[in-house]
């Protein structure tokens, strides 16, 4: 109950409101934002919320040591666990479920990942949720993405990616080609003293109001 009770007041709630949902299963979704903005901050929250809901997740990083990913989400628990008392208990069993795989894609393929997470789940690991963190559109192919696509529809598993991104505009954030394999892609842009929540696409939609930022304390997701 108490998982449930951090799944319930996780700030991707407010994500999940501003955008019919979130995204599904089966379906992959895109953050970008220029570097130090709170990627992978975002990353870790989509995960998190897959660990609340006692599922496996994978999550898959291309430019991180494995200590960093952990740090990021030991600090990202830290503060889901401030809503609840006693919350900071459930975080070895938690984390249990979370495998972290780290690669360079100097020399992996995405689709060398992606025959990875089938081989976690021949070996008894069934993941519902993959997030891939750092993903570098110059070495990265169309096959790449329509493999993990592919792969995301096949096994119903919710797949999330980050990449670096200068503009606020949706072709500045994902190659036209890959637009279509994304159905939500969320851009954040520093905008006074704000990093705000930008939807550039949520499926058939373009440009969605959201009123959703990035706290600059926690860098959790929030209301403006």
């Amino acid at each position: 109950m108490e998982k449930q009770d951090l799944f319930d007041k996780s700030p991707v709630r407010l994500f999940d409101e501003a955008t019919e949902g979130g995204l599904k299963a089966g379906e992959i979704g895109l953050v970008t934002a220029k570097k130090g903005l709170g990627k992978t901050s975002v990353l870790v929250q989509f995960g998190m919320d897959t660990l609340l809901q006692d599922k496996q997740l994978a999550h898959v990083t291309f430019d991180l040591h494995s200590s960093n990913v952990i740090s990021w989400y030991d600090g990202i628990f830290a503060e889901l666990a401030k809503k609840k008392n006693g919350a900071a208990d459930l975080k070895d069993d938690i984390v249990a479920k979370r495998t972290i795989l780290n690669f360079s894609l100097d020399n992996f393929t995405l689709a060398k990942v992606v025959n990875t997470l089938k081989a976690l789940k021949a070996g008894g690991i069934e993941v519902a949720g993959v997030v891939m963190d750092g993903v570098d559109y110059a070495k990265v192919s169309d096959a790449d993405v329509k493999a993990v696509a592919d792969y995301a529809k096949a096994e119903n598993v919710k797949v999330w990616f980050s990449a670096s991104a200068e503009g606020e505009k949706l072709a500045d954030s994902v190659p036209a080609a890959l637009e279509d394999y994304f159905a939500i892609v969320a851009h954040l842009e520093q905008k006074a003293n704000d990093v705000e929540l930008i939807v550039l696409k949520l499926r058939d939609k373009k440009n969605v109001e959201t009123s959703l930022k990035l706290d600059t304390k926690t860098l959790l997701i929030s209301k403006k």
